[in-house]
């Protein structure tokens, strides 16, 4: 539960008062997947997203995905975040 408040949270602060935010959720083979896509920006710089307390946001504390990430692997799960190649924005896909 937690992970996915941070990825939508994250999501919404990368979208922005425009930009739109989507869940998508399918059942797989021994779980859920889950996908958190925005119309936001993108990731400027992916070597960075999972380095703990390291942040692009103004008053952010670099934790959100870090743990996220944290959470699912914890679960025997995986927490990836790639740029849309249909439009702007991202997509973090949780297995």
């Amino acid at each position: 539960e937690q992970a996915l408040i941070n990825l939508v949270r994250n999501a919404i602060e990368a979208a922005g008062p425009d930009g739109g935010v989507r869940l998508r959720g399918r059942a797989m083979s021994g779980g859920v997947r889950v996908e958190v896509e925005d119309d936001g920006p993108g990731i400027a710089n992916p070597d960075n997203l999972f380095v703990p307390f390291f942040t692009t946001k103004p008053g952010g504390s670099g934790i959100g995905l870090a743990l996220s990430r944290q959470i699912a692997e914890a679960h025997g799960g995986s927490l990836v975040l790639v740029n849309r190649t249909d439009a702007s924005g991202c997509c973090a896909t949780l297995d």
